[in-house]
């Protein structure tokens, strides 16, 4: 499955964007100016918890909170 793909699913299943993503993360305090404060695993298992995604998915949020954007 491709970047975009990860991304598209993302969003039809929780309804929140990376940018969303992104937002919360800084709520967070897990990015702050632009820079990731915590390791992948903290990540994936709030966005396991939270929003019921799977590794792969909760890895292209965070791949997508690194930067990605592909």
């Amino acid at each position: 499955m491709s970047f975009r793909a990860y991304i598209d699913n993302i969003q039809k299943k929780t309804g929140k964007s990376p940018d969303d993503f992104k937002k919360m993360a800084e709520d967070k305090g897990f990015l702050v100016n632009g820079d990731l404060t915590v390791k992948a695993t903290q990540i994936t298992s709030w966005l396991k918890e939270e929003f019921e995604l799977g590794h792969g998915h909760a890895m292209a949020i965070y791949a997508s909170l690194k930067g990605k954007t592909e």
